[in-house]
């Protein structure tokens, strides 16, 4: 079986990446065999289109609502068939995974096509291309084209597998507000060595890039009818935090779990700014707490938080809704350090309720009761023996984000790359205001944080009758109370996608489709039953209406011989 030819064509406009793989594999022996399509994508994307084409014959992948779809493929399958199509294999990717026999000298082309809107991450976005052909290929290419109207700040190439050989095999072209980047490796270039067919390609292919902004209410871009809205205000002062270190080290956490967390934790530590103030409370059936309030980080306390981090162990059980009552106790007695400061607790566990109350759904009505929204949860879930459920739904409930973190070699890096993430607050209670008459089926347009280096986005339908879209912002910083006004011309910021030639058209609209699918379905993980019902129902409308496969759908996917086999969105909480 050899793959002939392997093409990533990946078009980005304006922060939205449209991503095609195309697989052409022969089968050259003289009775047939299984072909198999891999690929690894972000699992931030969703897949809109799959199909197979076999000797001519095209077999297309059919997106529908996923009980429908699980029920006609119980019936057309006996017992024992293969699982679904798709599983999360590391911490931001998953697997689509299809094989198909095909006959003797017969050809099949797999295409498969994914959407995802980039997300701004300390200061850059990050496209990912994973490339594990596992055979050399003669024509491999990735083809990056990115159009950014805001104008390219700078952008670069980074690649896990890249030799002195092979980078000869890269171009890239930047202009003001475009880029293209080719990798194409010839057969030669691709070869571990002369003597052996052992391809190098094998890891990560990533662009990473930022745009220009001007110091302004943000940038708004229009494209048939539908506005996008981003904005990412730059060299504001940060705001002090308090922020209290939960820390689980029951006998689950034993080993390199607990080292990873003391390594990860010194390293933070030197990450306090003056300002802040800080304080660790510990857990495992006991909970205790480092000091009795909030320090300020000085260099003295820092070394002494320092000291006791070395001390930390394991054993014991788990006392999730003790420790995060006892640091929201802690917050509310830190009275006159709450002014202009954002207080946050940060918990990390690796494990379910063992110790005091045990029940999940008790210990989220306590801590939302006591935290009553003044503070930000944010919740880390260490390795696979969490409820992550229970940390995600705590975490979106109380203003915060949950986030796992994969047990391998880089946990620490994980921990400290997520504290750096909202180490640095610069506005809250943020209000992006429209004119309400005039927008349908706006996205979220109130947030609690603003972190530096990333970025809001809102976007909604515009009525056909408006000429300006006037924007207000209102938000507080750490020394003012802002208003920040801009109006969009409509038929102007219509103008400026016109003539690109590689947009795909409606490209604001899917995008827009895509924020709010993901923020129908994050917002239904915190809400009542009632609600959450509401909330599916609209996010599968949406998800069958654009055909996506999201965490509602699934896509059926045909073979000869009347075959399905079903591709599911896999979720973090399983």
């Amino acid at each position: 079986i050899e793959i002939y030819s392997l093409h990533v064509d990946c078009k980005v406009t304006s922060r939205f990446a449209h991503t095609v793989i195309t697989s052409r594999i022969v089968n050259r022996a003289n009775e047939s065999r299984e072909a198999t399509f891999e690929v690894e994508l972000p699992k931030t994307a969703f897949i809109t289109n799959f199909s197979m084409s076999i000797d001519g014959e095209i077999y297309p992948g059919i997106i529908k609502e996923k009980a429908a779809a699980q029920n006609e493929y119980d019936t057309a399958v006996s017992q024992g068939q293969s699982a679904g199509l798709v599983k999360i294999t590391d911490r931001k990717l998953e697997q689509f995974h299809v094989s198909v026999s095909i006959a003797a000298a017969s050809k099949v082309t797999f295409e498969l096509t994914y959407e995802e809107l980039l997300k701004r991450q300390l200061g850059k976005y990050e496209l990912l291309v994973k490339v594990r052909p596992r055979q050399l290929v003669k024509h491999f290419q990735i083809d990056v084209h990115i159009f950014e109207p805001q104008g390219i700040q700078f952008l670069e190439t980074d690649s896990t597998f890249m030799t002195n050989e092979l980078s000869e095999a890269l171009t890239k072209e930047v202009n003001e507000t475009k880029a293209h980047i080719l990798f194409k490796p010839t057969l030669d270039q691709q070869k571990k060595n002369s003597e052996l067919d052992e391809t190098l390609l094998n890891g990560d292919f990533v662009v990473r890039y930022d745009v220009k902004r001007e110091a302004t209410a943000g940038d708004i871009q229009i494209v048939n009818g539908y506005f996008v809205h981003y904005f990412a205000p730059q060299e504001m002062p940060v705001f002090p935090k308090n922020v209290i270190f939960v820390i689980d080290r029951s006998g689950s956490m034993t080993g390199r779990k607990i080292e990873q967390t003391r390594e990860a934790l010194l390293k933070i530590l030197q990450d306090l700014g003056p300002e802040d103030h800080f304080s660790f409370i510990t857990f495992n059936n006991r909970v205790a707490e480092w000091k009795s309030s909030l320090l300020p980080a000085t260099e003295e306390n820092v070394a002494s938080a320092a000291a006791f981090v070395q001390t930390l162990t394991a054993r014991g059980g788990t006392d999730i809704n003790g420790a995060l009552l006892s640091a929201v106790g802690m917050l509310e007695r830190a009275e006159g350090l709450l002014e202009r400061r954002i207080s946050m607790i940060i918990l990390l566990t690796d494990g379910q309720p063992t110790s005091g109350e045990r029940n999940v759904e008790v210990i989220q009505e306590n801590v939302q009761k006591e935290i009553n929204g003044k503070y930000a949860l944010f919740c880390l879930g260490f390795g696979f023996d969490v409820s992550y459920k229970f940390l995600e739904k705590m975490a979106l409930s109380n203003g915060g984000i949950a986030r796992r973190i994969y047990e391998n070699a880089d946990a620490a890096l994980q921990l400290q790359g997520f504290y750096q993430e909202v180490a640095t607050p610069i506005l809250m209670q943020i209000e992006m205001q429209y004119p309400e008459n005039s927008i349908e089926g706006l996205t979220k347009n109130n947030f609690n944080l603003f972190f530096e280096g990333s970025e809001i986005i809102v976007s909604g339908k515009i009525s056909d009758e408006l000429d300006l879209l006037p924007v207000e912002i209102k938000a507080q910083s750490h020394t003012s109370n802002l208003t920040l006004k801009e109006e969009a011309n409509v038929q102007e910021k219509e103008q400026v996608f016109q003539n690109q030639r590689y947009i795909f058209g409606n490209f604001i609209e899917r995008l827009w489709a895509y924020l709010s699918i993901q923020q129908l379905l994050e917002k239904a993980i915190s809400a009542e039953e009632e609600d959450q019902m509401a909330l599916e129902a609209q996010a599968l409308d949406l998800s069958l209406q654009y055909s996506f496969v999201t965490p509602l759908t699934s896509m059926v996917v045909t073979k000869p011989q009347q075959k399905e086999e079903l591709a599911n969105k896999p979720t973090e909480a399983g």
